[in-house]
């Protein structure tokens, strides 16, 4: 099966411009394509693992790969899938995001001389005369086309500000730029990008004519990848200092009966023969798949040591129901302590198993917190620090445990 072919019955491929055309060059490795990130954050979370992946699977196949660092678009921020504006960050944050990006994307994609390549479109958009990009570009756009893209319709009714309503035409300005400049002749991102996407590919043809072969492909990114990423009110990070791997470990360990097997197909690298005959799987089996997936996916982000030592621990706790020295660990710092007590909501918190007092107390009173195998039913109940420096084992509902310790 050729990469293209593979791409489809993965189920990552929604929508795409020129489909005999874009299977030719991909399955050929002629394709040079391009994802753009966003800096609006310190780290990749595991919302973007649909896009690293691809970009490996592209590269494995001939292909060249452009990490576009968005270090200009940033500074407006992508209205899509947003009811409010995104927060402004300065150049200083931008520029520290955009390094740590790049360290995470070299564990996926392989940087180098005729090899991926990563460019930040801060360079050229940062540099830009606002009157001459209005005469360059501007008549290609038509606000009333512009007004019905879904990334905009959804902003009307709370306000979409004339920064972000600017957000199509500098990421369209990007794809226009990679073309001229680095031959870039395809771009790949998530469904909900559709429109601001082909106002690239639209641009392309305009300014350079018919004959400019540019290509447009979604990734099926609104509906999966967008609810990848987050569990109990948090982000889950690819950095190990923000979500720790047992954690990474454990949030795709968890991922629902309905989504294990989609998420096996789009984001491991198994043979589909063998994700095929994983389909058959029903009951007991499909815990296995998710240890598979969580084992697969954490072996890819943090290296296949990390990734032994979270299975160990996860099924240490979740089938012996013994501590193991691999454990996930909060330490509880002094200010915390009250005349040397803590109270369990606070407890809850520091250890990042809840996001907030007030879930915790949720937590308590739903009967779903237990210390030491002891089911906590006082929201005041407290611990000592000669109880806490022993250490103590705090699980919440069926799949959330640390130990704390102070």
């Amino acid at each position: 099966m050729q990469i293209y072919e593979e791409l489809k019955a993965r189920g990552l491929i929604a929508q795409v411009t020129n489909e005999e055309e874009i299977r030719e060059m991909v399955n050929a490795g002629k394709a040079t394509f391009y994802i753009g990130f966003d800096c609006t954050a310190d780290s990749l979370t595991a919302g973007h693992f649909m896009a690293l992946t691809l970009m490996k699977r592209l590269q494995m196949a001939g292909n060249k790969p452009v990490a576009l660092i968005g270090g200009g678009t940033t500074m407006i921020g992508d209205p899509s899938g947003r009811t409010d504006m995104r927060k402004m960050l300065t150049k200083e944050d931008i520029n520290h995001n955009a390094e740590c990006f790049r360290k995470q994307m070299e564990r996926f994609i392989e940087f180098g001389e005729g090899k991926a390549m990563m460019v930040n479109n801060a360079d050229w958009l940062l540099s830009l005369n606002y009157v001459e990009l209005l005469r360059d570009v501007g008549p290609c756009f038509s606000v009333n086309n512009m007004l019905r893209a879904e990334c905009y319709k959804q902003r009307m009714e709370k306000g979409l500000s004339f920064l972000e309503f600017n957000y199509m035409i500098m990421q369209s300005y990007d794809f226009y730029y990679l073309f001229r400049h680095y031959g870039c002749n395809m771009q790949f991102g998530g469904d909900d990008q559709w429109s601001n996407m082909l106002g690239g590919t639209e641009l392309i043809r305009k300014k350079l004519g018919k004959d400019a072969h540019a290509m447009t492909i979604t990734l099926l990114t609104d509906s999966q990848g967008k609810k990848m990423g987050k569990t109990a009110g948090n982000a889950v990070w690819l950095d190990p200092a923000k979500t720790t791997p047992y954690d990474f470990y454990q949030y795709w360990r968890n991922v629902g009966d309905a989504d294990v097997m989609k998420c096996i197909r789009m984001l491991t690298f198994l043979p589909l023969e063998q994700i095929d005959e994983m389909d058959k799987w029903e009951g007991s089996g499909l815990n296995r798949a998710k240890e598979i997936l969580a084992y697969e996916l954490t072996k890819m982000v943090h290296g296949e040591e990390e990734a032994e030592k979270a299975q160990s621990a996860a099924r240490s706790l979740f089938v012996s129901g013994s501590e193991n020295e691999n454990m996930p660990t909060a330490v509880l710092t002094d200010d915390l302590f009250t005349d040397g007590k803590i109270e369990i909501p606070a407890i809850l918190v520091a250890a990042e198993l809840v996001p907030s007092r007030s879930e915790a107390r949720r937590a308590i009173e739903q009967g779903g917190v237990t210390v030491n195998g002891d089911k906590v039913t006082d929201v005041h109940a407290s611990y000592t620090k000669e109880e806490l420096a022993a250490g103590i084992i705090v699980k919440r509902g069926k799949k959330s445990i640390k130990k704390v310790t102070c």
